[in-house]
């Protein structure tokens, strides 16, 4: 198969994988966001039964980020800059999602072009598993107070 203005190129390959990891990492985030939801639920006393824990559970993970988004941020004390982060997060994750490629796509020809799109993707990247690391914490703490003995 013929190379396309350096589609088939290392860097485009790069570029591509970058891609990945940003839509992984906001797939991380979304599950972070559905665990803490689900352990502040019950600390809360509003999941009764083993049953009721695995369909709200399973209830939350499919939902879309931004239902998660808005659901924690009425349930949880963020400070403001968390909570921008990741009100901005989750707009740029459904930018990249749904109109990167679309918008960027001159951009994916040249190297120069590649190379500002691995820098975007690599920030949204960083900054995504950074939040989803601190959501992490948060979650720990949560369990920690939750937790029933066996």
């Amino acid at each position: 198969m013929k190379d396309v203005n350096g589609m088939d190129s290392s860097q485009a390959k790069e570029l591509f994988s970058y891609f990945g990891l940003a839509v992984y990492y906001s797939q991380a985030l979304e599950h972070q966001l559905a665990n803490l939801i689900m352990l502040m639920k019950v600390a809360d006393g509003k999941v009764f039964t083993e049953k009721d824990l695995e369909e709200l559970f399973q209830l939350k993970l499919s939902n879309s980020l931004g239902q998660l988004v808005r659901e924690i941020q009425h349930n949880f004390s963020f400070s403001t800059e968390e909570t921008e982060q990741l009100t901005r997060l989750w707009k740029q994750r459904n930018y990249i999602v749904h109109d990167y490629f679309k918008e960027r796509i001159h951009d994916t020809f040249t190297a120069s072009g590649r190379a500002a799109m691995i820098e975007e993707l690599k920030a949204f990247k960083d900054e995504a598993r950074a939040l989803e690391c601190k959501l992490q914490q948060y979650s720990a703490q949560l369990y920690e107070l939750v937790k029933v003995e066996d």
